[in-house]
């Protein structure tokens, strides 16, 4: 028998597409558990269910993997937070493809009282790095305790998480990828001290690459986290 979690784990392995689909029938049917369960006879319950949604529901590979995972996770102090708990971000709950569980390290609040995600170009001039500090320290200043949001990348993304440290803000990195790893490696140390005061967060299981279709998956994420999403400098197209 599988529990919870490791039934939204499991789940999770579908593609962004077919999340909010997902999401309606674990509402309808109850739980995830629930859902992987009556996989057998699931058109019983859904009579309009896709081949492809009976053999994700069936497939037993995704259970093996998923309690691979969870062992992982205990094994790593990370928290796995599933959709419905307190603790999942209650912006990014709104959001109809938002992810089924939250692999997440460190002490962030994702529910703070405010929440802003600052994001831009990859290649950011020395104008926009210091127009970005200088936001940041007055977010500090005017709305202490708002919890800055990016995606550790290079560039914009970082300034924002290493001004956010310099000023006292909590601040978390949401990571296109497993948080096996930190890609890049160059800011493992700005990570390190994130997990102090703020954190990182992934939907993506252990092992999983950082392809280019996930950084795009995985600003989505981002975005629906937070109150505000102010982009500082990017490419004009």
């Amino acid at each position: 028998l599988i529990n919870e979690q490791v039934a939204m784990l499991a789940l999770s392995r579908a593609q962004a597409p077919q999340l909010a689909f997902l999401r309606r029938l674990i509402e309808e049917v109850g739980s995830a558990k629930e859902l992987i369960e009556n996989a057998a006879h699931i058109r019983d319950i859904i009579p309009d269910a896709t081949p492809r949604l009976c053999e994700l529901l069936s497939d037993e590979s995704l259970i093996e993997l998923a309690e691979k995972e969870m062992e992982f996770i205990e094994k790593n102090n990370i928290k796995l937070i599933c959709m419905g708990d307190k603790a999942y971000p209650c912006r990014l709950a709104e959001c109809d493809d938002a992810p089924l569980v939250l692999h997440s390290m460190g002490n962030a609040d994702l529910n703070a009282r405010h929440i802003v995600s600052i994001v831009g170009t990859r290649h950011a001039s020395e104008y926009g790095k210091e127009l970005c500090a200088n936001f940041v320290a007055d977010l500090a200043k005017f709305v202490p305790g708002t919890l800055i949001v990016s995606g550790l990348a290079y560039g914009i993304d970082v300034c924002a998480h290493r001004a956010a440290l310099n000023a006292g803000l909590p601040t978390v990195g949401v990571l296109a990828h497993g948080l096996d790893r930190i890609y890049p490696s160059v800011h493992r140390s700005t990570a390190k001290s994130m997990l102090e005061k703020g954190g990182l967060l992934s939907e993506f299981m252990s092992g999983t690459e950082p392809f280019k279709q996930f950084f795009v998956q995985r600003n989505r994420i981002v975005a629906g986290m937070s109150d505000a999403t102010v982009v500082v400098e990017s490419a004009s197209k």
